[in-house]
C-alpha cells in the first residue's frame, strides 16, 4: 500500500475509549498513516529500566484495524524529570553560562555520553518491540533537529567533543592557530585542551572558531542521530527511517543528513504564527519545499503539515476556506508522496494547546476535517501513479551550510542574509513558474542550464575549479557580491584582488566597494531605473566583458554594477549588488533567454503553475493562493484530471492536468 495522507496522534493525551472514534474519523477522511510516541519517554519508560509499550500497542492494534499503519517516532527531544533529576549535568548550557532547565523540550546535551547512553538503551528496546509488529512501516528519530538549539550548548562534555574534533579536523596546534589567525588578540593555544567552547566574551569574536564551532555541531548532531539510526536498521531492517526537516534551518547540514536517511521529510506552516506577515510569501514556501526535496534529489514527504490555526503563547490568522488545500497541493506538486498533517486534534493542555489540528479542542469535526476529507478523496486516486515523481529543474541556486555559517557570524550589513539572497534569486524565477533545485557545492553541477551561487564569501580551489568547468562547457553562472572574499577556514584572501581567481572567469576585478548599511543606491539597467540594496562592488570590467547594468548614484554613478563575459562554451554574470524587483525580474528574464529557457506560462500574478514528472508521466498543477480569482492558460499538450476547463481560478482553488493523451483517471475532473 502507497501511503499519501496521514495525521501526527497524540492517544496519551486522551482516554481510551476515545481511540476508537478518532480511528473511524481518519479512515472516513482518507488517513493512512499515524506518527506517534515522539514526544512520549515517560510513556515508554516511567521509571528508570522499567518499560511500558502496552498504550501504544493498544493504539497500534485500534488504528490497524482500520488499515491504517504507524510511523514510530524516539522520544529523545523530551528527556522525562527522572532522567534529569538523577543526571542534571544532561541539561544543555547555553553562551552566557546559564543552565537551561526542564520543562520545554530539547532540553538536553546531545554530546553527554550518559545520555546518549539511556538513549541506546531506550531504542534498543523500543526497536526490538515493534521489529515484527504489522502495523508498524517506519520510524522517526528524534524531532526537528537542532530546533531550539539555535545557541548550542556550551557545557564541559560539548568543550571535550570539540576540542577533539578539531584535533581530529587539524593533527596539530600549530595548524589550528594558523587556520583561525590566532595571532590576532593574543588568542593563541598551546594545546587543543586549552580551546574553549565559544561562551558570550567581553568584545568580538573570532570569525573563523565560530565557524568551526558550527561546523562541528552539525557533526555533533549527525552523530547523535546515527546513534539511534542504526541501532533502527539493526532490529529493524524492513523499516524506512525519516526526519522532519525544516527548511532552511541550519544547525545541522541537512546534505549530510540526508544520507542517513531512506528519504526525508518537512514540517510545512504556510501561514504559521512566526511569519511576519499574516503567512509567509508564497514563493519562500515553495522554496522550502524545493529545498527539502534538493537535500536527498527526490521526493520527499510532509511530516507536519498546517491543519489549523498556529500557535504556542500567541496565535496566527485562520486558514480561510480552500488555503489548507491549496497548501497541501502545492507541497505535492513540489515533489510530496505524502502529507501528513499536525495533528489529529487540538490539545487540551500544555505548550502547544493554541497549536490546532484537524479536530477542535471539542473533537467535533468541522470546516477543517471536511475539506481536508474532501480533498484526499480527489486526490488519493491519482497520487499512486505520481509516486516519486519530482520537478525537473534547469536551473539550480546553490545553497552552503558553511556560507551560511560565516555570513550569520559576519554579515557585514545587518541586514545581509545568505539564506535571503538565496531566496530573493528564487523569487526573481519562481515568478516566472521555472522550477529551481538546490544544489550542495559538492555536488555535479552540469544538468543545470543556469546556476546561480550567491554571495560565495568562502571559496576554494576545488569549488573555483568547478565553476570553471561548468561554464567552460555551456553553462550560464551567476556570480553575486561578496564573492572570494575567505578561504575555508574565513580567513581574508590576499592573493589577488577581488573576486580573487574567479575575476578571470567573471572578467572583472573590484578595487572598491560600499557596504550599503541603511542606505541603497540607484540602478540602472537598459531602460528600467530602480534600486540596489545591501552592498555595491564597484566592478571594472575587463575587455570583452559586457556591461549589462550601471550605478545611477553615489560617487560611483556610471560604474558597472552588473556583467556578463562570455567563456568558451558558457557565460558567467556578476551581480555586485542586490537588485530590487524590477530589476532583478529583467536580469532574470535575460539570463533564462539566453539559457533558452520558457517556462513563463501565462496565468495571473497571484497563481501558481508547477509540473512535476516521473516514467509515469507528467502533471501540471495550478494553484491559486489568494483571495482574488485567477486565470491561466495551459499549454495545448495537458489534458484536465481534476478541476474544470474554464482558465479560471476561485479563491484557494486547485486545477491538475497531465500529459497522457487518454487516462481512466480523467472522469475525476469535475
Amino acid at each position: 500500500m502507497k501511503i499519501h495522507f496521514g495525521v501526527d496522534y497524540y492517544p496519551e493525551h486522551w482516554p481510551r475509549e476515545r481511540w476508537e472514534t478518532d480511528a473511524r474519523l481518519m479512515k472516513e477522511m482518507g488517513i493512512q498513516v499515524v506518527r506517534m510516541g515522539e514526544f512520549s519517554w515517560h510513556k515508554f519508560e516511567p521509571e528508570e529500566g522499567k518499560y511500558d509499550f502496552s498504550w501504544l500497542d493498544e493504539a497500534i492494534g485500534v488504528l490497524g484495524r482500520y488499515d491504517i499503519k504507524t510511523i514510530v517516532g524516539t522520544p529523545t527531544a523530551a528527556p522525562p524529570a527522572w532522567l534529569i533529576n538523577k543526571h542534571p549535568d544532561i541539561l544543555p548550557i547555553d553562551r552566557e553560562g546559564r543552565t537551561r532547565g526542564f520543562g520545554g523540550r530539547h532540553h538536553d546535551c546531545q554530546s553527554n555520553l550518559t545520555y546518549r547512553k539511556y538513549i541506546s538503551d531506550l531504542v534498543e528496546r523500543m526497536t526490538l518491540h515493534y521489529a515484527l509488529n504489522p502495523n508498524v512501516i517506519g520510524w522517526q528519530p528524534d524531532n526537528e533537529l537542532g530546533n531550539s538549539h539555535d545557541e548550542l550548548c556550551t557545557c564541559d562534555s560539548c568543550r571535550r567533543a570539540f576540542q577533539h574534533w578539531l584535533k581530529k579536523k587539524y593533527t596539530s596546534v600549530e595548524k589550528l592557530n594558523e587556520a583561525w589567525g590566532t595571532n590576532f588578540w593574543s588568542q593563541n593555544y598551546n594545546d587543543f585542551n586549552e580551546v574553549f567552547t565559544p561562551r558570550i566574551t567581553a568584545s568580538g569574536e573570532n570569525p573563523s572558531m565560530i565557524l568551526d564551532w558550527r561546523r562541528f555541531h552539525s557533526d555533533l548532531i549527525l552523530g547523535f542521530i546515527k546513534l539511534q539510526i542504526d541501532i533502527i536498521r539493526k532490529n529493524c531492517p524492513t523499516h524506512f527511517i525519516t526526519h522532519n526537516y525544516m527548511g532552511f534551518s541550519d544547525t545541522v547540514n541537512y546534505y549530510k543528513l540526508a544520507d542517513l536517511l531512506d528519504f526525508v521529510s518537512h514540517d510545512n506552516y504556510p501561514g504559521g504564527h512566526f511569519a511576519k506577515l499574516p503567512q509567509q510569501d508564497i514563493s519562500d514556501v515553495a522554496a522550502s519545499l524545493d529545498v527539502v526535496r534538493s537535500y536527498k534529489n527526490q521526493s520527499y514527504w510532509i511530516m507536519e503539515e498546517q491543519s489549523g490555526i498556529t500557535g504556542w503563547e500567541v496565535m496566527g490568522r485562520a486558514p480561510k476556506p480552500g488555503q489548507l488545500s491549496a497548501w497541501a497541493v502545492q507541497a505535492i506538486a513540489h515533489g510530496a508522496d505524502a502529507v501528513v498533517y499536525f495533528r489529529w486534534r487540538s490539545c487540551s493542555f500544555g505548550t502547544e494547546e493554541y497549536w490546532h489540528g484537524i479536530l477542535p479542542h471539542s473533537g467535533n469535526p468541522g470546516r477543517s476535517y471536511n475539506e481536508l476529507k474532501e480533498l484526499s478523496a480527489k486526490l488519493a486516486p491519482i497520487m499512486d501513479e505520481m509516486q516519486g515523481a519530482v520537478p525537473k529543474a534547469e536551473v539550480g541556486i546553490i545553497y552552503s551550510f558553511d556560507q551560511e555559517y560565516a555570513l550569520r557570524s559576519q554579515p557585514q550589513n545587518p541586514r545581509l542574509s545568505y539564506t535571503g539572497q538565496c531566496l530573493k534569486y528564487y523569487k526573481a524565477l519562481h515568478d516566472h513558474n521555472v522550477s529551481v533545485d538546490f544544489v550542495d557545492p559538492e555536488r555535479d553541477f552540469s544538468q543545470y542550464r543556469v546556476l546561480i551561487a550567491p554571495l560565495q564569501y568562502l571559496m576554494s580551489p576545488e569549488l573555483e575549479d568547478k565553476y570553471f568547468e561548468y561554464v567552460k562547457n555551456g553553462g550560464r553562472l551567476v556570480l553575486t557580491m561578496r564573492c572570494g572574499v575567505k578561504n575555508t577556514t574565513n580567513i581574508c584572501m590576499t592573493e589577488r584582488d577581488l573576486p580573487g581567481r574567479l575575476g578571470e572567469l567573471a572578467g572583472i576585478k573590484i578595487y572598491d566597494y560600499d557596504c550599503l548599511n541603511e542606505a541603497d543606491v540607484d540602478l540602472k539597467y537598459n531602460d528600467v531605473i530602480s534600486k540596489g540594496d545591501m552592498w555595491a562592488d564597484i566592478i571594472t570590467p575587463d575587455e570583452g566583458t559586457k556591461v549589462l547594468a550601471v550605478y545611477a548614484s553615489d560617487f560611483y554613478k556610471d560604474e558597472a554594477a552588473i556583467t556578463c563575459r562570455k567563456y568558451e562554451k558558457g557565460a558567467c554574470y556578476y551581480v555586485g549588488t542586490e537588485p530590487r524587483e524590477k530589476i532583478m525580474e529583467e536580469f532574470i528574464r535575460t539570463v533564462l533567454k539566453e539559457a533558452d529557457i520558457n517556462k513563463d506560462y501565462e496565468c495571473s500574478d497571484n497563481i501558481e503553475m508547477v509540473t512535476k514528472s516521473n516514467e509515469n508521466g507528467e502533471w501540471l498543477f495550478v494553484i491559486n493562493h489568494s483571495e482574488a480569482e485567477g486565470t491561466y492558460k495551459v499549454p495545448d499538450n495537458f489534458n484536465l484530471m481534476i478541476g474544470n476547463d474554464s482558465g479560471t481560478l476561485a479563491p484557494f482553488e486547485y486545477h491538475i492536468y497531465d500529459t497522457r493523451v487518454k487516462s481512466s483517471n480523467h472522469a475525476l475532473a469535475q
